[in-house]
């Protein structure tokens, strides 16, 4: 079967992505490989092998459009809460924590936050299937 390896975005400002990817998430660079109109910078921590592949395209200056579409990366925490007041206090400007329940039982709690770029990243309390 198929394994799940790495999920790449592309970022304008590598520093700035690597700060926030730090310290949110406590991503590192696991690999940093140069080309002459590119960069990939894979991102990992001791949690989990899956990886995140920052594409950084020399000598753009314009955002990235995102488009209209709803996709995210998402982590999950054992404690949302204390995620949640780290990131307020770290200045990441997180949104509310939401609970979503399903048939009267609680299926996710989590709030998202963007990366510098833009991107939307769900954080998720451990809990059921979120693992």
């Amino acid at each position: 079967m198929a394994k799940a390896i790495h999920s790449m975005i592309r970022v304008l400002d590598e520093k700035r992505s690597l700060d926030f990817y730090e310290r949110a998430f406590g991503l590192s660079v696991a690999a940093r490989f140069e080309f002459d109109s590119f960069t990939l910078v894979y991102l990992s921590n001791a949690e989990a092998d899956f990886e995140i592949e920052l594409t950084i395209n020399k000598g753009r200056t314009e955002p990235y459009s995102l488009g209209d579409g709803d996709g995210h990366i998402a982590f999950c925490t054992d404690d949302l809460d204390a995620e949640h007041a780290r990131f307020t206090e770290a200045g990441l400007a997180p949104r509310k924590v939401v609970e979503l329940d399903r048939d009267g039982v609680l299926l996710a709690r989590f709030f998202f936050v963007a990366d510098p770029d833009g991107y939307q990243i769900e954080v998720l309390q451990r809990h059921g299937r979120y693992r």
